[in-house]
């Protein structure tokens, strides 16, 4: 059988190495030495100046909507997660669609101007696939409109445009640390910020709002990470150049033998150093997508429908319509693509498919 994904678990040994820290201390969560740790390290790595981990990747973007202190409507894309556009709503506001680019399949900045009214307070983007949105004319926009920023960076773990972090960008930007990610924490997430005053507003909403053990400086949430999904990560981490590679691998196999095919691929923002972290291809129609995935499927090799359905098509949204977004939705297919995918299995994938378009 071959999955869509597959987690990297790094040596049980060193995981319990790890973990022996937290054990020695007692300390299980609220910001233990494992967290800070890890915190230390993906700054390094990652050449941010902030981070911030969380228990999850979803949270980080209901607490930066409410850190930002949004209301209104705010501009997003309905290709993304469902997360993009459930936080919205569930912190109270009104996502705006706006269609995305036919082959970046990010958000199309061209288009946000129209939407923006009185009620607009922000633009939430994703940079879909770790495909980077045009975040310098999202940047104009939100300048010339005052509107803030989030980007959805679930996807971007590594992904650097124009020389530096992804990350950096944006009022705010939010990353996954899940287990189907190429970094993970088990279950896990982080925010980003470039302000130092706005991070402090994070840190205290994602800790309940404490001011030390007494105080409270406001409302807050509990969305701490632990300590047991933090030594994950710092099992991970040491492995993350060869998880790129090996992914890399698989990409470059997978571009090679759908070159010259009737198979789309994703198209990459220039100046993007990109992360491998999905494989998407776009058929012709469903119909070819739903006839190949379920061949795939009678062979045990699963694929992924990611995005799917536009999320303008969830009941708690309007029901606009976003041709381009819904034409990619219903024929886009990721791939298996995971470190450790054996040469014969990728193979496999790739003969199926191509024999079938």
């Amino acid at each position: 059988m071959i999955n869509v994904t597959k987690t990297f678990l790094p040596p049980q040994n060193e995981y319990q190495a790890i973990l022996q820290r937290a054990w020695e201390t007692g300390w299980m969560t609220n910001r233990g030495i494992l967290v800070q740790d890890l915190e230390s390290k993906l700054k390094s790595y990652l050449e941010v100046e902030q981070i911030i981990c969380t228990t999850n990747g979803t949270l980080p973007i209901q607490i930066a909507i409410k850190a930002l202190d949004l209301k209104g409507h705010i501009i997003t894309t309905p290709f993304s997660y469902v997360a993009t556009t459930s936080s919205i709503v569930w912190e109270g506001c009104k996502p705006i669609f706006v269609d995305i680019h036919p082959e970046y399949l990010t958000i199309d900045e061209t288009k946000i101007e129209a939407v923006i009214t009185s009620e607009t307070s922000a633009i939430l983007a994703t940079h879909v696939y770790g495909n980077p949105c045009h975040v310098e004319a999202i940047s104009e926009i939100a300048k010339k409109y005052n509107l803030k920023v989030i980007y959805d960076a679930a996807h971007c773990f590594g992904v650097t445009y124009k020389g530096q972090s992804i990350f950096n960008y944006g009022d705010v930007s939010t990353c996954s640390f899940h287990a189907t990610k190429l970094f993970h924490t088990g279950e896990g997430g982080a925010f980003f910020t470039n302000s130092k005053s706005l991070n402090k507003r994070l840190f205290d909403y994602h800790n309940f709002g404490h001011q030390g053990k007494e105080a409270f400086n406001g409302i807050g949430i509990n969305a701490k990470m632990s300590e047991l999904q933090a030594a994950m990560g710092l099992a991970v981490l040491p492995y993350i150049d060869n998880i790129l590679e090996g992914r890399k691998d698989t990409v470059e196999m997978y571009n090679k033998a759908f070159k010259n095919t009737d198979v789309n691929t994703l198209k990459l923002r220039d100046n993007t150093e990109w992360n491998y972290s999905y494989y998407p291809i776009l058929f012709n129609d469903e119909n070819q997508l739903l006839k190949i995935k379920s061949i795939l499927e009678n062979n045990k090799i699963f694929t992924r429908r990611y995005f799917y359905p536009s999320l303008n098509k969830l009941p708690y949204t309007n029901k606009a319509q976003f041709p381009i977004a819904e034409n990619i939705a219903s024929r886009v297919l990721c791939l298996p693509l995971y470190y450790g995918l054996e040469l014969e299995n990728i193979n496999r994938v790739i003969d199926i498919i191509i024999s079938e378009i």
